[in-house]
């Protein structure tokens, strides 16, 4: 069996990570812009960008430009609306503040996104920031280059309804075994289990 180096496994889970919410991000954007009556939409974005804070820290800001990116070019955004979402997006990962609020020890962020990932209540409320984060960057980035102060209302309007789904998509990846959940941990706990029932590394 091949050996995979960290950076190898790295680089393939964000990029499928990205590829798949990026399409999802696409395909929820194409879906509002079909039915322009609908006030809610929904966006994947958050969701996809928490699981990937969780498992690879800032890496997470390649999903957030590129999900960004793809629903200003479906909705046919402009300059303007490419730069709130692209920029924006990436202060959801000012939610990782919080592995080093809720580390506590030797382990640091280690420990502090076990907690989050452990407690659901923790889950719940990093990605609240996340959300948060997002919706506040984005309304920084449009206020700056020229939008009223009063476009938050119409952000948080928006996108109330991904709120609600981002908090349930990432409540649910806390049940599968290892999806959300900090990857170095996550690889030195199953190479502690392989070779106590002697399989092979397959990790370096």
């Amino acid at each position: 069996m091949a050996i995979v180096s960290l950076n190898q496994y790295k680089a393939v889970d964000v990029g499928i990570l990205t590829v798949v919410g990026t399409v999802a991000e696409a395909l929820c954007a194409g879906a509002a812009k079909i039915f322009t009556w609908e006030l809610y939409s929904v966006s994947p974005a958050v969701a996809v960008i928490c699981i990937v804070m969780m498992r690879w820290g800032g890496w997470a800001a390649i999903p957030a430009v590129t999900t960004g990116a793809a629903f200003c070019f479906v909705t046919g955004a402009g300059p303007e609306q490419f730069a709130a979402y692209c920029v924006g997006n990436c202060f959801a990962l000012l939610a990782m503040l919080l592995f080093k609020a809720f580390g506590k020890g030797s382990k640091g962020l280690a420990a502090g996104k076990e907690k989050i990932r452990s407690k659901f209540y923790f889950t719940a409320i990093f990605v609240a920031a996340a959300f948060a984060g997002a919706i506040l960057g984005r309304w920084l980035v449009s206020v700056l280059l020229g939008s009223p102060v009063e476009i938050i209302y119409s952000y948080f309007l928006a996108d109330s309804l991904s709120f609600i789904f981002s908090e349930t998509v990432v409540l649910i990846a806390r049940r599968p075994d290892g999806l959300f959940e900090d990857q170095k941990s996550y690889l030195i706990r199953t190479e502690s289990e392989r070779r106590r029932y002697g399989d092979p590394d397959y990790y370096e």
